[in-house]
């Protein structure tokens, strides 16, 4: 059963997340940050939530994007690497989308590198022509081929994809890289990207019409309260009203100013500022006119 199909009515919601592995631990605590908590069991595969009506499923993360597209699941935490293989490889076969990324998470970024050995003269995409590329995602790399309009053998490869061209099972590989480390371990070096990932909330396409619904919503809402003020501070200041247009070109990443009561003199001028605050950004502001400058963490944020 698709999810696109009608599943049963549920009063509480699900979330699969990994066991383990890279993006467990902070899909846990992002969760946590949302004023979820849970009771886990013996088996510690499935988490009854009880703050909330919201229950964790503990599974492999090749997993997720089918637990989401049978119905079984409402919402998974996964790479987005993982999201658009099967859902490449889906479409490849005629079924239709049954998920979609609803936001990025910010942790667990990466990319999908294509990487030859170290001694190649690496000219382009024309050199893939009549090569063979070892992958663990072959549905994103056979579309980018085809999108390149390059002829390349594909060969599937489930792990250790990094030393296929030492053992001669292919020329070059496609591979998430992070650090590039284990590339270089291995005398390759990355080329081409093909996708840039990280840990995505995942959901169906269409939202279900029972009591999930109201929960869905509330728990995207304060997802993206959690994930937007990690790296936001609120920044306060005075300024006269002439100074205020150039302090505004001075935060281009931040909210727009809001004007607070002010004090009989100058303005009183608050805004979320998602980028650093350094002692030379304070320092520049001050030079444009911010007075009293002030840098107060976020706890708590509704978007």
């Amino acid at each position: 059963m698709s999810a696109t199909q009608n599943a049963p009515a549920r009063d509480r919601l699900r979330i699969a997340i990994q066991k383990s592995g890279r993006l467990a631990e902070p899909a846990r605590s992002l969760l946590t940050a949302c004023g979820l908590s849970w009771r886990q069991s013996r088996d510690k595969l499935f988490c009854y939530g009880e703050s909330l009506p919201v229950d964790l499923l503990l599974v492999r993360d090749d997993d997720i994007p089918g637990l989401i597209a049978d119905g079984v699941c409402d919402f998974g935490i996964v790479g987005r690497n993982e999201l658009d293989e099967q859902a490449a490889a889906r479409r490849q076969i005629g079924l239709p989308d049954s998920y979609q990324a609803l936001r990025g998470l910010n942790f667990g970024q990466c990319r999908l590198m294509l990487a030859v050995p170290e001694e190649w003269d690496w000219q382009g995409v024309q050199q893939l022509a009549g090569k063979r590329i070892a992958t663990s995602y072959p549905a994103i790399l056979t579309d980018w081929l085809a999108v390149q309009g390059v002829d390349a053998q594909v060969v599937e490869l489930s792990g250790s994809v990094e030393i296929a061209p030492r053992l001669g099972t292919a020329d070059l590989i496609c591979d998430l890289v992070s650090s590039g480390a284990t590339l270089a371990a291995n005398q390759l070096k990355p080329v081409e990207t093909l996708l840039e990932s990280e840990a995505v909330l995942a959901g169906p396409v269409r939202t279900p019409d029972d009591a999930r619904a109201g929960l869905m919503a509330m728990l995207l809402r304060r997802l993206v309260g959690v994930v937007k003020q990690q790296d936001s501070k609120l920044l306060m200041f005075r300024a006269a009203a002439e100074r205020v247009s150039e302090l505004t070109r001075l935060l281009p990443d931040a909210d727009p100013l809001e004007q607070l009561p002010d004090d009989g003199g100058h303005l009183r001028l608050q805004t979320m500022c998602h980028g650093a605050l350094t002692w030379q950004r304070l320092e520049e502001l001050e030079r444009a006119g911010a007075q009293g400058l002030k840098v107060l963490s976020v706890e708590r944020s509704l978007a």
